[in-house]
């Protein structure tokens, strides 16, 4: 897959093209569909088939400090937009500047003059243009005038649900990880840095990997979690370890913490893993999190935090 940072550098003789557009974080089922529908259809054409996204999310820059939570950093929502077959990534800085394009300017100077559209597939609550002024009914009508044909790919659903980016972010919120995964059609993935933290872990028996998450990290809910923890590989195209995890995340209440952390004891593994760079994927949620008077109970409960753990993922 090509990766472009911004649409001014097509390459010198580039054709026609079928175009998918979305900020597309979680790249959940409904993404997922819409993305599918654009790959077949470039395929069909003989075309190249290309996503357009924005960095940073459009939100921040048009209601500044309204940053939502990130379902999917931009290297593994890269990663997962290859998977899926597409043969270019665009992404688009998200400027001031570029936040002012009317819908008419966007579609001749984006999807005409530089990325050549002969078709556009985008969902069918898909708005662009300032102030969100551009729907599909817009784009069909500068599509008949600018020569590309446009599709919407419907939105998917489960028990009268519409998935979302935003219905998956109020799931992790909520601590609703499997509801979270059935949306992504995966388990919600948490990235971050192994930082040292207070020790108090491994003082008792369960030392655990304190991970440091991006600032805008959709973090589920305080609360114990079953989940898996991904090593990196070594090498390029080396998948790493997955290893079965108990995590906690809130501000130890036992210990009168006041910062918030997620933190996740590792089953059966003993190495250092300070300064490493980690993902967990939740799968289920087993427990809030509770305040114990002492040390004994605490140990007693995080003894069947971990054996709940390991019947969940290991059977």
């Amino acid at each position: 897959m090509q990766r472009w940072r911004g649409y001014h550098g097509v390459p010198v003789g580039w054709g026609r093209a079928v175009v998918t557009i979305g900020v597309f974080d979680g790249l959940h089922a409904g993404h997922q569909a819409t993305i599918g529908h654009a790959v077949k259809r470039a395929r069909d054409l003989g075309v190249q088939s290309v996503l357009v996204t924005f960095d940073p999310h459009p939100a921040e820059v048009v209601r500044p400090g309204s940053h939502p939570a990130v379902l999917t950093e931009p290297a593994r929502k890269a990663e997962l937009i290859e998977a899926l077959g597409v043969d270019v990534l665009c992404v688009v800085p998200f400027t001031p500047e570029f936040s002012r394009l009317s819908p008419e300017a966007f579609v001749h100077d984006v999807l005409v003059e530089q990325l050549h559209a002969a078709l556009v597939v985008v969902g069918e609550n898909f708005r662009f243009g300032h102030r969100a002024a551009g729907d599909v009914a817009l784009l069909e009508r500068l599509g008949r005038t600018f020569g590309f044909a446009v599709e919407d790919a419907p939105l998917v659903s489960s028990d009268d649900t519409v998935f979302s980016s935003t219905y998956i972010r109020a799931c992790v919120a909520a601590g609703d990880v499997s509801a979270a995964a059935a949306a992504l059609g995966r388990p919600h993935r948490l990235e971050g840095v192994v930082v040292r933290g207070d020790q108090r872990g491994r003082e008792i028996g369960f030392p655990t990997a304190n991970l440091l998450c991006h600032r805008y990290a959709a973090v589920p809910a305080d609360g114990v979690y079953a989940a898996w923890l991904i090593r990196r590989g070594g090498r390029a195209g080396e998948r790493g370890e997955r290893l079965p995890a108990a995590v906690s995340i809130g501000t130890n209440p036992t210990f009168s913490g006041k910062e918030r952390r997620v933190e996740a004891y590792v089953l059966d593994f003993s190495e250092d893993l300070y300064g490493e760079r980690l993902s967990l994927d939740f799968v289920a949620y087993l427990r809030e999190t509770l305040r114990f008077d002492g040390v004994a109970p605490l140990v007693a409960q995080i003894t069947e935090d971990v054996a709940r753990t390991r019947r969940t993922l290991l059977g």
